[in-house]
């Protein structure tokens, strides 16, 4: 289903209005985008949890909370993530559309008079945010960048992106380290959020049963930021070095199963022509229970628990993650170069070939039968700077051939081997 996407630049914010009776609710969603830096990262997820704990208006999590039960019990919720090597915060606000509710209470006018408090008037006390709120999501987020390494798959995922891009932006965590989440202050944090006012892009979408004009006069009434700045951030992603030769990095650790990562260039972002290519290439390799990994490492040779890879669509790195005996780590590694080659080679039937597309396509439309989702696909034409719409992906998955396939497999060289296995006492 073709949705009406309507985008108009408003005092330095991007408006994108979303035209649609497909979902219930209606959602806002903030992207504020800056490139990865070493300097801000540990501020910038930190920000987004500090500002829902409170505005000027409702100064504690409490009134913040009851404000959203008002709405029926809207959501509000807060991420950031990195796409290529941008860092994107992520604010969102899901309320009921009141054209299905028989109260006629102005909900999604009261949700993005809330969403632009949350963003644009915050709890702050003299020249800072309340100190006691970000020391307690200060603990917060040092908890969940420790508890990365309770989940072995995740740490090896951290660890060989490191490894492979130490000198690169792409190299960095989306959350910082614990030390530089420790040395933040509430003066410090502040000082930054209002830089970030200033300099940031900073995209808006609005999605549900409502008038683009409509909604997007509601928004200007309440989102008015003096003085921005926004900074032209093209291009998206450093390109990546030609690999020189193959990097290994053995680490030990007290563990069962060992975990095999394997980091690949494939020199290939979502901007380019052979992007829907690479997905399907990617599909065929390691996506999905009917790929190569799957079937080859896995299931045909038993040699790991799971075998899979995930292609990440803006630095164009491709990763292969396995749950490996500590033994068999050569003939894994061995197997696993055997399945790329047969990619470059067209080892793969067309009947292999049809079933990842209609396995692409169906993820792609359950990906956007929710509003967030939809958002995200959307917002990746936003990062890389290139126009392509769901109907476009859905109809250049079609186009791709086995060739098309079998040249985006030649792409692809193998950077660094990760593999964390158990120490002497395991």
């Amino acid at each position: 289903m073709q949705l009406m996407e309507k985008t108009k630049e408003s005092r330095g914010i991007n408006i994108h209005t979303i035209k649609t009776d497909r979902y219930k609710t209606n959602t806002l969603m903030l992207m504020i985008k800056a490139p990865l830096d070493r300097e801000t990262v540990a501020m910038r997820a930190l920000l987004p949890h500090v500002l829902q704990n409170g505005t000027a208006q409702s100064p504690s999590r409490k009134e913040v909370r009851g404000r959203l039960d008002e709405l029926y019990g809207a959501m509000l919720a807060s991420d950031v993530q990195k796409k290529g090597e941008q860092h994107v915060i992520t604010i969102r606000l899901d309320v009921a559309n009141e054209t299905f509710l028989t109260d006629q209470t102005p909900l999604f006018e009261e949700g993005i008079k809330l969403i632009s408090e949350v963003l644009l008037d915050p709890l702050v006390e003299e020249n800072g945010f309340n100190a006691s709120i970000v020391a307690n999501e200060k603990r917060s987020l040092v908890q969940r960048i420790q508890s990365v390494y309770d989940d072995k798959m995740r740490y090896a995922n951290v660890r060989i992106t490191e490894e492979m891009c130490k000198n690169e932006p792409f190299g960095l965590t989306s959350y910082g380290t614990v030390e530089e989440v420790e040395a933040i202050t509430a003066e410090g944090l502040y000082e930054y959020y209002q830089q970030l006012l200033k300099k940031d892009r900073i995209d808006l979408y609005v999605v549900g049963a409502m008038e683009a004009d409509e909604a997007m006069a509601k928004v200007e009434t309440y989102f008015n930021i003096n003085g921005r700045e926004p900074i032209d951030q093209t291009p998206p992603s450093s390109e990546s070095p030609k690999v020189e030769k193959e990097n290994v990095v053995i680490e030990e650790q007290d563990v069962k199963q060992g975990k095999l990562h394997m980091g690949y260039r494939t020199y290939t972002t979502y901007k380019d022509d052979d992007y829907v290519a690479m997905q399907v290439c990617n599909g065929l390799f390691g996506g999905f229970s009917h790929s190569k990994l799957f079937i080859n490492v896995r299931e045909k040779e038993s040699l790991a628990y799971y075998a899979a890879s995930r292609y990440e669509s803006h630095k164009g790195v491709m990763m292969v993650m396995s749950g490996i005996e500590f033994a068999k780590y050569d003939r894994a590694v061995t197997i696993i170069k055997e399945q790329l080659e047969a990619m470059c080679s067209g080892d793969f039937t067309e009947a292999e070939l049809n079933q990842t597309k209609a396995m692409l396509k169906n993820q792609l439309l359950e990906t956007s039968d929710v509003a967030r989702g939809y958002v995200e696909l959307s917002y990746h034409q936003i990062v890389s700077g290139h126009n392509r719409t769901l109907e476009d992906l859905l109809k250049e998955i079609d186009q791709v051939t086995k060739e098309d396939v079998m040249h985006a497999a030649q792409k692809i060289e193998l950077d660094t081997i990760y593999f964390l296995k158990g120490g002497e006492a395991s």
